[in-house]
């Protein structure tokens, strides 16, 4: 996420971290280096010359803290300017408590307004709302199917009518279903364009005409780079939105939208997608993707993923000595699931304060094979017997040859996973009491 642009600002900042004393050229090289590391990311360039203005200001006036060296105050500088720059502070959707709220999504066809219809759902329904999915795309082949595919891996309702009846219709339908089954929260999913034309606008006027709308989010393929800014004016313009969905942010390495779209709009950014997962997609934050681009890592967020897939009873009972004296391969095989649902791996790398650990920067390359480890892995567990996950002692040398067999891997694999698996029961024998990691998340 973002990678371009992160290194670069990185690389500047870390030329001037650990300078006792930094000098006015030091600073215009820095501001001139970070400028072009700005351009090159296709971040617009009046937002450039807003930050660098600000930058050398704030470098220059503000009184150093006797806490920090020069070199960090400027680190420090650099992130209060950019998360002003990214909006500042997190902007919520706007729910209500007696009626359904409205959400209505909009936007081109192809910037994954389908899949993010159902990932938002996802994400209210682990805030404890009730949401409706609404199919009102009437226009793209399929895009019914898709919601309801989508839906389903939710574990969320979906409305939907056909084809002939006009998007409206199905809208009008679904509040009623929405009010009569107490749903809090409906979401609808409109048609797109490959281009905007006029008849992409009238349609979304004549829905916010007739029901109360009350957020309507522009959702924005990241990869568009400053072409995004057009359309969201045109949408602003005609239609009136409330705030930006960027998806497909996981592949942008250059983050020119990111930067740019707050400033030049005025409109915040609500939410992220940054990844194809149903769970994939994360409230905007504007001080934490600060913290992120600049090698400070994103712990918050890393917390909020371990406390949505852990509750309190099952963190404590890790801690517990009895858990870590009859840990077993069943044991083993739920963290290792738990790990896949919170994301891939250079995802939680991502929320890693890289420079604050001592990691190297090369440190996350390959977590592709890394990631084929962990389904090598489920595989040869999933090819155990009951008895076998439970006593992993019996595992002789005919069932490693079977459990090899079975999840297509050599027998040689199986040996490195249950080594991997004595060594770290040892291990957890071997600590003392800590705190319960429960204790650490709140």
């Amino acid at each position: 996420m973002l990678n371009i642009l992160s290194e670069k600002l990185q690389n500047i900042l870390d030329k001037i971290k650990n300078k006792g004393k930094i000098t006015e050229k030091d600073i215009k090289d820095s501001l001139r280096e970070v400028k072009l590391a700005l351009l090159e990311a296709d971040v617009h360039y009046k937002v450039v010359k807003d930050f660098i203005s600000k930058l050398e200001k704030r470098a220059i006036q503000e009184k150093l803290s006797e806490a920090l060296t020069p070199g960090q105050q400027m680190i420090k500088i650099t992130h209060e300017v950019l998360t002003e720059i990214l909006g500042n502070s997190q902007s919520k959707v706007k729910t209500v408590t007696d009626i359904p709220t409205v959400i209505l999504l909009v936007g081109l066809q192809g910037s994954g307004k389908t899949t993010t219809a159902a990932k938002l759902s996802s994400q209210m329904k682990s805030q404890g709302h009730n949401p409706l999915l609404v199919a009102a795309d009437k226009i793209r082949p399929a895009a019914v199917e898709q919601l309801h595919i989508m839906g389903k891996k939710a574990g969320v309702e979906v409305f939907s009518r056909g084809n002939n009846e006009k998007p409206l219709q199905t809208i009008n339908a679904a509040k009623q279903c929405a009010i009569e089954t107490k749903k809090d929260i409906m979401i609808i999913d409109t048609a797109g364009r490959l281009h905007i034309d006029n008849k992409l606008i009238e349609e979304i006027r004549q829905i916010k005409k007739s029901l109360i709308v009350h957020e309507t989010l522009l959702v924005l393929d990241a990869l568009m780079g400053q072409d995004a800014l057009t359309v969201a004016d045109i949408f602003n313009k005609n239609i009136g939105v409330d705030g930006y969905i960027l998806t497909k942010l996981d592949g942008d390495a250059r983050g020119g939208v990111t930067l740019s779209i707050k400033s030049i709009t005025t409109i915040p950014v609500k939410y992220i997608g940054v990844g194809e997962k149903i769970n994939d997609i994360e409230p905007f934050h504007p001080d934490r993707m600060s913290s992120r681009i600049l090698g400070m890592g994103d712990t918050v967020s890393l917390i909020e993923k371990i406390e949505a897939n852990y509750d309190s009873n099952e963190l404590k009972k890790m801690a517990k000595k009895e858990f870590r004296e009859q840990f077993n391969l069943n044991d083993f095989y739920e963290q290792l699931k738990r790990i896949k649902s919170m994301g891939s791996i250079d995802k939680i790398f991502d929320m890693l304060p890289m420079k604050n650990l001592g990691i190297p920067k090369n440190m996350n390359q390959g977590l592709d094979n890394t990631e084929k480890e962990l389904n090598r892995v489920e595989a040869m567990i999933c090819s155990m017997t009951k008895q076998e996950r439970t006593e992993p002692e019996i595992i002789n040398g005919s069932r490693r040859k079977r459990i090899a067999k079975g999840s297509g891997n050599s027998v040689n694999d199986v040996n490195r996973l249950l080594k991997q698996f004595f060594n770290m029961k040892k291990f957890l024998k071997q600590s003392p009491n800590k705190k319960s990691i429960a204790s650490f998340i709140r």
